[in-house]
């Protein structure tokens, strides 16, 4: 981790090296805002009954331009834990992108890993239960660099180079990932990526990512495909992956929602130790979690938001049943 702290400077030298990185403007914040969630967690265990009050999220987001083609993005949690290892473990966000030309950019500083899919694209606040395999990772924030290309309007190809979801934060392993923001027809969009990525033991493995989103007027629904594989497998594809989907249906200010997932990895995904290649989900298991919820938006928006959420798995007694409330607001809107 000590190689990927200085990203974010290097980039920021990097910038102002080039001509024309700069155009004359005044920095200026555009948006401050607030956004939290709490929940009333009730569950069953074995047909013991159990809740309590939690506070799931509490986050700050900033975003603004240092110039016309140099902005800036941040998002902070508040109810995250730091620690001397990980001083930025509360922060999701804090880069810089420069917008060099009109199709190419360039991204430095804390961002998203790049792995593709829907599932794990989704902002956290807006996700109610996960899979193994996202659940598993260690991180899905990090800092690293990423160049983009986009050859048409809707459509952007990244390359980045940053530390390993599957490895601990501090520990310098890498992820190298090729991904795809696109659009096939006007209601299929797509979040694919290729990713070779080292885990803890620095052993390699592949993820191939297809995510895709089907889009209509009142209606979407998600289908997530995910292969992972070490080149050291007999079997590359189809012996460790995940097929997740997941249905929204807008009615008025309701929606229905449902989301359902299969993951599984072969027994013989294993290395001459006797270690799963995949440490996400181990050779040997399956994983199946589904479950379904209402979500109400009084003011019509996203503003305010109530949900009802069920849900659970096949590796779980427990049955989770979830009240909550998602609100957001502005601090402050640039006009």
């Amino acid at each position: 981790m000590r190689f990927t702290k200085y990203y974010f400077i290097f980039a920021l030298v990097a910038a102002l090296a080039f001509p024309g990185a700069l155009r004359a403007q005044q920095t200026h914040v555009d948006e401050i805002s607030i956004d939290t969630r709490a929940t009333i967690h009730q569950q069953t265990t074995e047909g013991v009954y159990d809740s309590h009050f939690q506070g799931d999220y509490f986050n700050l987001h900033i975003l603004g331009h240092l110039t016309d083609n140099l902005s800036f993005r941040i998002r902070q949690r508040f109810n995250k834990r730091i620690d001397d290892r990980n001083p930025f473990n509360a922060t999701d966000f804090l880069w810089l992108r420069w917008q060099a030309t009109q199709r190419w950019a360039f991204t430095a500083g804390k961002q998203p890993i790049l792995l593709g899919g829907y599932e794990i694209d989704a902002a956290p606040i807006d996700v109610y239960y996960y899979g193994a395999f996202t659940n598993n990772l260690y991180q899905y924030y990090a800092f690293g660099i990423s160049a983009h290309y986009t050859p048409a309007p809707g459509q952007t190809l990244t390359l980045q180079f940053c530390p390993s979801p599957i490895s601990p934060a501090e520990q310098n392993s890498y992820s190298y990932n090729l991904h795809w923001n696109g659009r096939i027809t006007p209601v299929w969009r797509t979040l694919w990526s290729v990713n070779y990525v080292e885990d803890e033991f620095h052993r390699m493995m592949n993820h191939i990512v297809l995510g895709n989103k089907f889009q209509f007027d009142n209606f979407f629904f998600d289908i997530d495909l995910i292969n992972r594989a070490s080149a050291k497998q007999e079997r590359f594809f189809f012996t460790d992956w995940s097929l997740i989907g997941k249905v929204i249906w807008t009615v008025g200010k309701w929606n229905l929602c449902t989301k359902v997932g299969y993951e599984r990895n072969d027994a013989a995904n294993v290395d001459a130790n006797g270690l799963s290649f995949d440490l996400t989900l181990p050779a040997g298991h399956d994983y199946l979690y589904y479950g379904a919820g209402v979500e109400f938006f009084p003011l019509g928006d996203d503003n305010l938001r109530l949900h009802a959420v069920y849900f659970r798995d096949n590796h779980d007694t427990r049955n989770n049943f979830d009240l909550g409330i998602t609100w957001r607001f502005k601090l402050y809107k640039r006009s």
